[in-house]
């Protein structure tokens, strides 16, 4: 229900400001989120000031470069002539109508909840709140954070006592906060941005309706639903539905394998069935942000409620479980060429977390390349999207992409993301032996090629 509030109300003005595009759009988190999401409100000739504690990525912007591969610098140049800049200075906080965080949320070595930078940005923000801003998170996390978290540090940080506006909250309240997960999809071209409905989740009905009229100024569709809570669960639903149905076809992937079925076949088999099947495919692992850390952030907020996920568990157990089934699929492939994996050269073609983008957020690959190396493979990579892989949150890796000439000198190519820009026929034609973790390789006969 729409708030009934006078014409001379925060609300409507801020409303107004929306609906002219003279609202200020504060976006924090330059990545692989909130930079597309930058580029969609200035394209719409909203004011965007983007704020990150990253200072190459400020110079990078500042000087028209891109650091994002599906991000052209002509996107850059059209953004800045409209007025879109890039700043660290978080005191221009104060100046937003609207500031919406897009902040990664990673897993900690405990495969716990990590929100440090959501806590981070909290406090930074607080200080510089004033009356009449929406605050927007829209970072994956458990059911909850918004309210639990997000809220009371940035209630406690300021230092005039705003307080957030709240169902059912007596008196004028100062500010108002939502959830609004995101949905990227890197490496999609079929669906346009602007058309993937947008989730909002406020913290009571003006804080939707704000939320909404702002989406609703650059996505076709916006979806209220009654809380954040439901909002961010929303998310953590449609994750861990593709990590159940992933873990499900890895699992039957290798027991394919042992019984000597093409589940590659099979599963196109299914595909046509009309109704009740939607194909998934296996693979090494899971990667990006969402999907191999969604499953983790639900069943550890589960135990506050006494309960066990147990299904999501074990499909996140099985998933990561499916680099070190590839790191034996090659020890064996490996074995009947009479060699052992101590000391052969190895070269690991793709380390993306999937094909055709230059995103290494949880890719499998890092971890194949680790196992590979515990292993005492001489190890080697090719990337078109990564001319060096140097230090993340979870590796350190410091190698520098390989060429693709002479693969006779590798005991193993072994294929674990499928680029479409690679040509498959030539390489197996000129490497010794070829693990496939993808099927790329379909319709290439040949007795050097292993699938696993």
């Amino acid at each position: 229900m729409t708030a009934q509030l006078t014409a001379s109300s925060p609300l409507t003005e801020l409303k107004r400001r929306i609906d002219a595009r003279q609202a200020q759009v504060g976006i924090i988190g330059l990545g692989y989120v909130g930079l597309p999401l930058a580029l969609l409100y200035s394209a719409q000739k909203f004011p965007v000031t983007g704020f990150d504690i990253d200072q190459r990525k400020i110079d990078t912007l500042a000087s028209g470069g891109t650091y994002i591969f599906r991000i052209t610098p002509e996107e850059i140049a059209a953004a800045k002539a409209n007025a879109f800049q890039a700043t660290a200075d978080y005191s221009r906080i104060s100046s937003m109508d609207a500031i919406i965080i897009c902040v990664p949320t990673p897993l900690n070595e405990y495969h716990e909840p990590d929100l440090s930078f959501i806590t981070d940005t909290a406090r930074a923000v607080a200080p510089h709140l004033r009356a009449g801003q929406i605050v927007i998170l829209e970072s994956t996390t458990y059911p909850g954070t918004t309210e639990e978290v997000l809220v009371p540090i940035l209630e406690k940080g300021n230092q005039a006592g705003l307080k957030a506006s709240r169902k059912g909250a007596a008196g004028e309240q100062d500010f108002w906060v939502a959830f609004s997960p995101e949905r990227e999809d890197p490496g999609n071209t079929q669906v346009a941005r602007h058309d993937i409905p947008k989730v909002i989740g406020g913290l009571d009905p003006q804080a939707s309706e704000i939320a909404s009229a702002l989406y609703g100024s650059i996505f076709r569709r916006t979806v209220p639903v009654s809380s954040p809570a439901a909002a961010e669960m929303t998310k953590l639903l449609e994750n861990i539905y593709r990590c159940v149905n992933i873990a499900l076809v890895n699992e039957l992937k290798m027991l394919c394998l042992r019984m000597d079925l093409n589940i590659w076949e099979i599963i196109d088999a299914a595909a046509t069935k009309p109704f009740g099947f939607h194909p998934f495919y296996p693979g090494p692992g899971l990667g990006g942000h969402c999907i191999p850390v969604d499953p983790f952030y639900l069943s550890w907020k589960a135990k506050e409620f006494d309960f066990h996920t147990r299904f999501i568990e074990l499909a996140g157990e099985i998933n990561v479980a499916m680099p070190y089934h590839v790191i034996g699929s090659t020890i064996s492939a490996l074995n009947r060429q009479k060699k052992a994996i101590n000391g052969s050269k190895v070269l690991v073609l793709g380390v993306a977390y999937k094909k055709d983008i230059d995103d290494l957020r949880e890719s499998p690959a890092l971890t194949i390349i680790e196992l590979l190396q515990k292993e005492g493979a001489v190890v080697s990579y090719h990337d078109p999207y990564f001319p060096f892989v140097g230090r993340g949150r979870k590796y350190d890796l410091q190698m520098k992409c390989s060429s693709l000439e002479n693969l006779g000198q590798y005991d193993c190519v072994l294929i674990v993301t499928d680029h479409t820009d690679y040509d498959y026929p030539k390489i197996v034609r000129e490497a010794t032996l070829v693990v496939d973790s993808r099927n790329a390789t379909r319709g290439i006969q040949s007795d050097k090629i292993v699938h696993c």
